[in-house]
């Protein structure tokens, strides 16, 4: 037999890493398309009400403590409704992702049937479509702010997206958690609603943490959320130092929460998709 005949040729088909891959995206790229028709529906007023939540919060804002509280000045800057829309869009970008992922496998359960579709699949789907929304909520509502009013703010994307990079994973990491504590252990949610209810008002929406006396910086630096509206308020006033922020225990306890999710999810899998509660 001639020698060049014993050549094994390449073979044509795709690896087996890259038919996973390929169907991995295929399939989230489905979820995500489910999860826009069945939560903004089919026309553009769904992603409109999105926009309007923040808008009204922001408003509201603004009008209790520039008006009601009679206040001169925000805590930086020159406007209201810059500094408190940098806290309450930083904060809603954690509370949207983690509410979502935490009910993925509930929302899913019918699909998860299929062996075809994965617990990871429908907890991606559900982090990409929200974390992408809440970006362009983001950039709308800051973007009209500072062209309706003065601001004086200056852009530092990196920390922007340092903050956003926090938050979404946080939102992820805490989210994979309660996606398998919520289902398996049903009065969860409703002390998991009690518990986070004062987050809002200790998580630097409406002041900055050095406002704050030392006895309360002590205990709020804890606070990962604290970090995550600090770091997107250095993002728009240069004159802000931040200095407290620390991105290491932010990602660390995102980290710590994704894992230790996505293990008792992986071993108890088959248990939260045909619980019925």
């Amino acid at each position: 037999m001639d020698s060049e005949s014993t050549v094994a040729l390449p073979s044509s088909r795709p690896p087996e890493t890259g038919i996973r891959r390929f169907k991995m995206v295929r399939t989230v790229t489905a979820m995500i398309l489910r999860e826009m028709t069945t939560t903004y529906g089919r026309s553009p007023g769904g992603y409109l009400w999105s926009l309007l939540e923040p808008i009204g919060g922001i408003m509201i804002l603004t009008l209790i403590f520039s008006a009601g509280l009679r206040l001169k000045s925000p805590s930086l800057g020159v406007s209201f409704a810059m500094f408190y829309a940098t806290g309450l869009l930083s904060f809603t970008a954690y509370v949207r992702v983690q509410a979502k992922v935490a009910m993925s496998i509930t929302y899913s359960r019918s699909l998860l049937r299929y062996p075809a579709v994965t617990f990871v699949d429908a907890i991606l789907g559900r982090f990409i479509l929200n974390a992408l929304t809440m970006t362009i909520i983001i950039v709308i509502v800051t973007a009209s702010i500072m062209a309706l009013f003065e601001t004086r703010a200056v852009i530092d994307l990196p920390s922007i997206a340092l903050s956003l990079a926090m938050a979404y994973t946080l939102g992820l990491g805490i989210g994979s958690l309660n996606a398998y504590l919520m289902p398996v252990f049903p009065i969860y949610g409703s002390v998991w609603s009690i518990l986070t209810t004062p987050l809002f008002f200790v998580s630097g929406v409406i002041y900055i943490y050095e406002e704050l006396p030392h006895a309360g910086q002590q205990i709020l630096w804890y606070n990962p959320l604290i970090h995550i509206t600090a770091m997107m308020r250095k993002g728009f006033y240069a004159q802000y130092d931040a200095g407290f922020v620390s991105p290491f225990y932010v990602f660390s306890i995102a980290l710590i929460c994704l894992t230790v999710g996505l293990i008792l999810i992986r071993r108890n899998y088959r248990m939260i998709v045909d619980q019925s509660y």
